[in-house]
């Protein structure tokens, strides 16, 4: 009878830990098994959760990439200074010269 009972109770913590199961390698995998856990008991937290682990990841866009000098400035005309990543006027990517974008 115990052998049940825990087959049982593991068949149901799966069952409520879906959404934070399918969501695993997402970027909000902390967030989802936090809405999981803390209003996964109600039915609209549990189904928000999993329509949200089952959303895809936007990708992200930031413009497009200026392969810059250390002396040149953006496309923009803001000043660019070395190693920053993005321009802080346009959001463009910075490519610099020897550095993979």
């Amino acid at each position: 009878m115990f052998h049940l009972f825990g087959l049982g109770f593991l068949v149901c913590a799966a069952l409520y830990f879906l959404p934070t199961i399918i969501g695993l390698h997402k970027r909000n995998a902390g967030a989802i098994f936090g809405l999981n856990l803390l209003l996964g008991w109600t039915l609209v937290g549990w189904v928000v959760a999993l329509v949200w682990a089952l959303t895809t990841d936007p990708a992200v866009s930031y413009g497009p990439t200026v392969h810059a000098a250390p002396s040149w400035d953006c496309i923009c005309g803001a000043h660019l200074n070395r190693g920053q990543r993005f321009c802080s006027a346009c959001g463009a990517r910075i490519g610099w010269p020897g550095t993979a974008t």
